[in-house]
């Protein structure tokens, strides 16, 4: 186990603190936000795919 010992002024430390917990943050949302856009585009693409299967069905039906 490994323990820290911080040096210097308390005062610094917990503006450090802070910015590692808003960086936490950003980037918990920024991966929330990652995953919305990856499933928005899976329907759009999903979407994209059963028309153009209609389509083809279409096409080949009026051959």
């Amino acid at each position: 186990m490994y323990t820290f010992k911080p040096e210097g002024p308390t005062d610094m430390l917990l503006q450090e603190n802070l910015a590692r917990s808003r960086m936490r943050e950003a980037e918990q949302v920024a991966r929330a936000r990652r995953l919305v856009r990856h499933l928005s585009a899976a329907r759009r693409w999903n979407r994209l795919s059963q028309w153009a299967a209609r389509r083809a069905d279409r096409a080949s039906a009026a051959l």
